[in-house]
């Protein structure tokens, strides 16, 4: 469908990849790969028609329709959601309109005989034909279908765009790129604005509805749902593989192996031959096989070994100091602005040393809990208690466009380095990718990929022992977020990761938060435990979505009935929910118990310090009340401690339970 021919980029002199040529198949469900920087959204900007290469050829059949959605763009605000949705129509408007303006035409004319009343009436069938092919009568209900899958709600449809963030215009534009169904589908990063749930309906829709897909994300579970081939961009050339991304990392793996035996093979034949020719090279008898030798040598065809791009960023963050066993316990927390209740009756407690993800759809209120933790916002209602030296690090969704783009990579840091660190900062930037020249770019040309890189950098300076991280791996590529996946799991103070990537979230998350409708559900175990819980409990996807999957992916006339297996099993996971929510009230209850235990005792051992230090002084040796005040205080630290002891055993038993 579009052919790609000897293409070429370059900027200033140095090229960016060369020599690139591949095919662009119908339904193909193409995933574009590589490294930050290595090109990928240059390669979709040049399929899209919108930047011409230094040299090659993109051939695209004239009746070939492209939709293309770039990872920022400037966005209309005239109009409501649903108007504004309803320009990916505007084909069917025209048609529209052609139609009426025939149909007038023919209730004006007398001439009902005349070859041109007959051609009208043919014109007009014609016209009214295509216009019920394409969908005229029913398009409405597909929008309302496409906004809905995306996260929208009926009542967003009559709001003006314009009172949405940036991130839900985006969905916007989405939207009429799906609802176009243009015959090829370029996304740059299309899950950055998206919630889980709104992603996995994005998976359904292009893995079923869609026409050819070309995809630049570094969501792998998201990839390897949608894609069944992979174009990877390194080191200038590309490398095309007919799989989904985890299978197409196993065969690369597995040429680059068998490329390198082959390869050692060929040399030491190569070392062989030319110590044979070396060695008999003047001896007239051996003259015809040395001859015979060098013309062999000659004809090989050698074998090269793919490049392999080894460079990639090395990050540690160090844990400052020891906090309280509970560096946050929230109560009966609330939160509203106006009429509107963001969400009430909060009660979570994280643990010190624990990794939380906040999970849910976009404006329930992730980031409005965590800026209460970070104290940024004071006027909730409840009580929100942070632990002892509780240090904290946070990364905010807009952090690397709050850098100050007039700087350079080196004097960011420079300003935020203290001490010993000032005298690294070189390497420190080395390490991420920043070194040599690198360093001297300034923050406006950075890619947004390497602003994250560098907001991180500023994160890793700051002492902590709890970091708070939002949509820390918007922009990372596949490599970067593996390193901060790393990173985060070897960290030894507690995390909270508010993140939209289930990949990223496996084997990290030991206990999930759910914010929707006002509430926050604690679930215990990974990412995938929750979305199993979730689809075995409540139907959630299909209940708050309006059954949007089920209208999307099914047969009308053919409803889905659950098997009596499936309402069984729906039954005992209630049943097991509900025995969940039991056990972690009955956690709660005891991990406030240690708590306080452990407030009281910190009090206790304070006011005996301040006596022995009286008793200590010639006044106080002599005063007996402060061996009595003394003597009590002792007494009940034993008692306290007894407490803590049991509470923490029952604790621990509780928690194996």
């Amino acid at each position: 469908m579009i052919s790609v021919e000897g293409l070429k980029v370059e900027f200033n002199a140095t090229p960016l990849f060369e020599d690139v040529s591949y095919v662009i198949n119908k339904k193909d469900r193409i995933a574009l790969v590589g490294k930050n920087g290595a090109g990928k959204s240059t390669m979709l900007k040049i399929l899209a028609g919108l930047q011409q290469p230094t040299e090659g050829v993109v051939s695209v059949p004239r009746d070939c329709t492209i939709g293309y959605l770039p990872q920022v763009m400037k966005l209309a605000d005239s109009r409501t959601v649903m108007q504004e949705a309803e320009q990916a129509f505007a084909h069917i408007h025209e048609l529209q309109a052609d139609i009426e303006r025939i149909n007038r035409e023919l209730a004006e004319r007398t001439d009902y005989e005349s070859d041109d009343y007959q051609k009208l009436i043919e014109r007009f069938t014609h016209l009214n034909d295509r216009f019920l092919m394409m969908g005229g009568t029913n398009y409405q209900a597909e929008i309302e279908r496409t906004l809905q899958g995306l996260g929208f709600e009926r009542a967003d449809f009559d709001r003006p765009t314009s009172e949405f963030s940036g991130g839900w215009r985006m969905r916007i534009e989405l939207a009429k790129l799906l609802l176009q169904r243009p015959d090829v589908l370029l996304l740059d990063e299309p899950t950055n604005h998206l919630d889980i749930e709104s992603i996995q309906w994005l998976e359904q829709f292009l893995a079923t509805r869609a026409n050819a897909v070309v995809l630049v994300s570094h969501d792998r579970a998201f990839l390897n749902n949608v894609t069944t081939r992979t174009i990877e961009i390194s080191c200038g050339h590309i490398y095309d593989y007919k799989a989904k991304y985890d299978d197409f990392v196993r065969l690369r793996k597995e040429r680059r192996e068998q490329q390198l035996r082959a390869y050692e093979n060929q040399q030491k034949q190569i070392e062989d031959t030319e110590a044979f020719i070396e060695r008999f090279r003047y001896k007239a008898t051996k003259a015809v096989q040395v001859q015979s030798r060098i013309k062999q040598l000659a004809k090989l065809e050698r074998i090269e070994v793919d490049e392999e791009d080894n460079s990639a960023l090395r990050l540690k963050f160090t844990c400052s100091s020891r906090s309280g066993n509970y560096p946050v316990i929230c109560e009966n927390v609330a939160k509203a602005y106006g009429d509107h209740v963001v969400f009430h009756d909060v009660n979570l407690t994280i643990n010190r040393g624990e990794k939380v993800a906040f999970v849910g759809k976009n404006g329930e209120g992730k980031s409005t809990l965590v800026k209460c933790i970070m104290g940024e916002i004071a006027d909730y209602t409840g009580r929100l208690t942070l632990g002892h030296n509780v240090q904290i690090g946070y990364f905010a969704q807009n952090q690397a466009q709050l850098l100050d783009e007039n700087l350079t990579v080196f004097d960011t840091i420079d300003r935020v380095a203290v001490g010993d660190i000032r005298t690294r900062i070189r390497d420190i930037l080395g390490a991420f990718m920043f070194g040599g020249e690198a360093s001297e770019k300034k923050v406006r040309v950075l890619s947004g990929g390497e602003r994250t890189r560098l907001a991180m950098i500023k994160l890793l300076l700051e002492p902590v022992n709890f970091l708070i991280l939002d949509e820390p791996t918007n922009h990372l590529d596949m490599r970067s977020k593996d390193v901060l996946k790393d990173a985060i799991r070897d960290f030894d103070g507690t995390v909270i990761l508010v993140s939209h990537d289930r990949d990223f979230l496996d084997g990290l998350a030991t206990k999930v938060y759910e914010f929707g409708g006002g509430l926050v559900k604690e679930h215990l175990g990974g990412i995938y435990d929750f979305l199993r819980s979730k689809n075995l409990t409540t139907d959630s996807l299909e209940k708050d979505n309006g059954g949007r999957l089920d209208a999307l992916f099914q047969d009308k006339g053919k409803p889905s009935k659950a098997s009596a297996k499936d309402k069984g099993d729906e039954k005992s996971a209630r049943l097991s929910y509900e025995e969940q929510k039991e056990r972690n009230k009955r956690l709660k209850k005891l991990e406030r118990r240690v708590a306080d235990s452990e407030a009281e005792i910190a009090e206790i051992e304070s006011a005996i310090a301040i006596l022995e230090a009286q008793m200590a002084t010639p006044e106080g040796a002599s005063d007996m009340s402060l061996y009595e005040k003394h003597q009590k205080l002792k007494t009940r630290l034993d008692e306290v401690m007894e407490e803590w002891d049991a509470a923490s055993t029952e604790l621990e038993q509780a928690k194996g339970a």
